[in-house]
């Protein structure tokens, strides 16, 4: 018989309020960024609010998982040691880090998982995080899912991996043209996302290849088709990304999600969720109503090419169907949908992606808020439904665990003791005279017992344990009730088992001889830590020392396929002078192709000149639509 695996949903949350409607909406675990020191500078959250978000889901055996992972000044280490001490007294469940200076820190017993940051795309890396005491490591998005079956056969320590959201293009932690444009680190949390601008492409002539195309703009992961495979290969923990993202994204992603692996696991005994209770969901799930650039499953099957979005980078929604007539102020859309008052629809057109509001629907015809300039056949797409949006505002689950009482009588009243699905046991004695009854009692017993209302708890059933029947005034019943639900609640609490890891300092050898600025090391502790570990850093971190003519950006996309030009596919030579170049309103940025590896390298040139507010102002149209 096969061993059962525990397996993880693992959901963003924003802040404390999302973090519990993630728990409610079926995740096993929530991710959350600490203020000042998450790779999302914009989703900060204090330590108070963590520590609420903490209690709440550990009703549920769910765990929070505290995002610390950013690359570390040295004047912030006695800050963060102390954070970290104050997290752990909250019975944070993990914290995630980049910085290899926190494993030098003086720390408590905390696990650590290796963020995805620490650019995790090798067994032997990931064997080097396991044995440097490491609890968990985040793979890079890249890999395929063989890449990730290999990882797995030579390792032991759990996995995890992204299952949905927005892509970076390239690899993380390996990404510094934010930094180089703008003066934003990704790797300090504040990625500027200029992967999402338009670019030129030239050839080394300057002639214009594409012009204003989104040329690093990748479409959205979704691997929602294949879970089961990514189970098989050994992953343990799923990850939705979107600290960022609103609300309602994180509902509908949450539980569409919750039901695929459900499925599996109806399916699958040698898999079952690490968390307890049931989600009962109140809409219908669809993860193409949620902000999303198109969908791609990445490298999960190979190179593919489904994995870029060109046009756009703002969301498309779902695809309803094609522009059918055009009427003055009206159109008519061919389309099994039913379009609502106030949805979003859009379309593309040669200036990329645009969009109207519905101001009025009758039947097939739409009328537009603005009559959009658009062609008979156009495709047409939702990114906004009213109705859709306007449900998931409301409340739209509850989470239940299961528990059975049972009711007995003693020689001095009644006894009640109530079990919950995962083996926790209350009793409350009550001192009570007994009232012969002059009818049955079971059936009003059983509903003041099971009126479990706003807790925590579903009653699946009562036993009724009586010699004789007996009256018990309904008052009465719901005020034992309320005892028994809140001392089970408290042995919950108690019974909840925090884990336990101390880091021990070791000294294996890293997979890297030496260390240039790619090893973002920017504090002493870190240097250290790679000194110990036979790893010679030879420049600091970008962030510290920004480097001349050296690739900012790492990335597994390759234009040259993209445009049909890959010499591994084609014989075809292509009719551009080489090299190439990325071209902005403001800096020029040479590309260069590592065939061998299938990789492209982003590199700045010497001229390249930080002009940070006009960056900001070219960037401005942008950042509230890539997220």
């Amino acid at each position: 018989m096969k061993s059962v695996r525990k397996i993880e949903l693992l959901s963003p949350a924003k802040n404390k309020e999302a973090g519990m409607e993630a728990v409610l909406h079926g995740a096993d675990a929530v991710y959350i960024g600490v203020e000042g020191f998450s790779a999302r500078a914009a989703a900060g959250n204090s330590v108070e609010d963590i520590g609420e978000l903490t209690a709440f889901a550990h009703q549920f055996n769910a765990k929070v998982y505290a995002a610390v992972n950013i690359i570390l000044k040295d004047k912030e280490l006695p800050q963060v040691e102390k954070l970290i001490w104050e997290l752990y007294r909250l019975k944070v469940d993990t914290l995630v880090v980049q910085d290899m200076g926190i494993l030098q820190l003086d720390l408590p017993p905390i696990p650590l998982h290796a963020s995805t940051q620490t650019d995790n795309r090798t067994a032997d890396k990931v064997r080097f995080l396991e044995d440097a005491g490491f609890s968990r490591v985040v793979l890079a998005r890249e890999l395929s899912l063989g890449g990730i079956a290999e990882i797995s056969s030579q390792t032991t320590i759990p996995l995890e991996a992204f299952v949905h959201g927005a892509l970076c293009v390239s690899y993380s932690g390996q990404c510094y043209i934010s930094q180089a444009i703008m003066g934003r680190s990704a790797n300090r949390g504040e990625c500027a996302q200029m992967c999402r601008l338009p670019f030129d492409l030239l050839d080394s002539e300057g002639k214009i290849i594409r012009e204003n195309a989104h040329l690093l703009s990748m479409k959205d992961l979704n691997m929602s088709d294949q879970l089961e495979a990514l189970l098989d290969a050994g992953v343990s923990s799923l990850k939705i990304e979107g600290r960022l993202k609103e609300l309602s994204y994180l509902k509908n992603v949450t539980a569409a999600y919750r039901q695929k692996l459900d499925a599996i696991f109806a399916r699958r005994q040698e898999f079952t969720r690490s968390s307890s209770g049931k989600s009962s969901i109140d809409f219908q799930p669809d993860l193409a109503k949620s902000f999303n650039r198109g969908f791609t499953g990445y490298f999960s099957q190979g190179r593919g090419r489904d994995i870029w979005a060109f046009e756009s980078p703002k969301s498309i929604g779902e695809y309803i169907g094609t522009v059918e007539e055009q009427g003055r102020g009206q159109l008519t859309i061919s389309t099994k949908q039913t379009i609502n008052n106030g949805d979003g629809l859009c379309f593309f057109d040669r200036g990329g992606l645009n969009g109207f509001r519905v101001n009025r629907v009758e039947g097939k015809r739409v009328f537009p808020a603005q009559m959009p300039d658009i062609n008979l056949g156009a495709k047409i797409y939702r990114n906004y439904d009213h109705e859709f949006e306007t449900r998931l505002l409301r409340k739209s689950a509850e989470r239940k665990i299961l528990a059975r009482i049972a009711m007995g009588q003693t020689a001095r009243g009644f006894a009640l003791e109530i079990f919950d699905e995962d083996g926790n046991c209350a009793v409350v004695a009550v001192d009570c005279e007994k009232q012969k009854a002059q009818k049955p009692q079971g059936e009003n017993i059983r509903t003041q017992l099971t009126k479990t209302g706003n807790t925590i708890f579903e009653i699946s059933g009562v036993d009724i344990q009586f010699s004789d029947e007996c009256f018990i005034p309904s008052s009465l019943l719901g005020e034992w009730r309320k005892r028994l639900v809140a001392e089970l609640e408290r042995l919950r609490k108690i019974n909840y088992r925090q884990e336990i890891k101390q880091i021990k300092l070791t000294s294996h050898a890293f997979p890297q001889k030496e260390l240039t600025y790619l090893g973002n090391v920017m504090n002493e502790k870190s240097l250290a830590f790679f000194a110990a570990h036979n790893a010679k850093v030879l420049q600091p971190a970008f962030e510290q020392k920004p480097q001349k003519n050296v690739p900012l950006m790492f990335t597994r996309h390759c234009l040259k396929f993209a445009l049909g030009w890959c010499p591994r596919e084609t014989k075809d030579k292509m009719p551009f002078a080489e090299p190439l170049y990325l071209r902005t309103a403001q800096s020029k940025f040479h590309l260069k192709f590592d065939c061998a590896k299938c990789e492209m390298q982003v590199v700045g040139n010497e001229g390249i000149t930080r002009q940070k507010k006009v960056a900001e102002n070219n960037f401005k149209n942008y950042n509230k639509i890539i997220r």
